[in-house]
């Protein structure tokens, strides 16, 4: 499933037009965007959380080469599911 694909069963559900909908996934999508990049912790109840981890800067070696490279410190987003959604993947 992919953004269209979303809004379109948004807007099937709720009798809202097809650009309603994609403007609303498209929103919900850049909020999530924005306060993950603020640093915050996004909450969906019966979803999931998204968080903000930071990797530390580390060593590593080119598989080709051999040769030792430094790789820079980053943060990434990960995703916890809920519980709800958890049960309805496993049964």
């Amino acid at each position: 499933m992919n953004n269209s694909d979303l809004a379109d069963t948004i807007a099937a559900a709720h009798a809202i037009s097809k650009t309603d909908a994609r403007k609303l996934v498209d929103g919900v999508f850049a909020a999530i965007a924005d306060a993950a990049a603020k640093g915050e912790e996004v909450s969906l109840n019966g979803f999931g959380k998204f968080k903000v981890k930071d990797t530390p800067a580390r060593e590593g070696r080119n598989p080709a080469t051999g040769a030792t490279i430094q790789i820079a410190a980053s943060k990434k987003l990960s995703f916890a599911p809920a519980k709800a959604v958890k049960d309805k993947l496993n049964g």
